[in-house]
């Protein structure tokens, strides 16, 4: 097995195209052009208790993040029926994007190797990248953690209250 890819502020971001649970499209590139800035963040799974408050907290400040051009983009590997339950029950204000076959956390390598409890196993490292719209990583940012992430997040981007 290889190493995933570990993507760095100031490389190009990969381009891609995804669908969240409607069919509704979501393209990098149109995003981009459209001048905004785009948050991915890649989380584990749909309605667990970290995945709930890293959602929530994005949800909670989506109009600050609205005032800098962000738009917020969820992923997991989850089922289009989990993340329309999980949107629905949470309120969420964002799209969740559809990645079952994991191509996307290939890409952003984010499916990595995983300890718990003394077990190794592959699962989603919690990730955010911010694209710009020249589609420059501005931000990437590996194992995150669930609580507080959105408040330093917004804090290194310059976003504070």
């Amino acid at each position: 097995m290889t190493d995933p890819v570990t993507l760095e502020a100031g490389q190009p971001a990969p381009q891609f195209t995804a669908t969240d649970a409607t069919g509704t499209t979501y393209d990098l590139t149109s995003t981009l052009n459209e001048g905004k800035h785009v948050i991915l963040y890649f989380y584990p799974r749909d309605s667990t208790p970290g995945c709930t408050t890293q959602a929530c907290d994005f949800r909670d400040n989506m109009a600050r993040l609205n005032t800098g051009s962000f738009v917020v983009w969820g992923v997991s590997k989850d089922s289009a029926a989990s993340h329309e339950k999980f949107s629905r029950k949470q309120e969420l204000n964002f799209p969740l994007l559809m990645d079952e076959d994991g191509s996307l956390h290939e890409t952003f390598g984010t499916w990595r190797m995983k300890k718990n409890y003394g077990k190794e196993y592959m699962g989603c490292s919690r990730s955010t990248f911010v694209i710009a719209p020249d589609g420059t990583l501005s931000w990437a940012r590996y194992n995150v953690r669930a609580k507080g992430h959105v408040e330093m997040l917004m804090r290194e981007l310059g976003l504070g209250a």
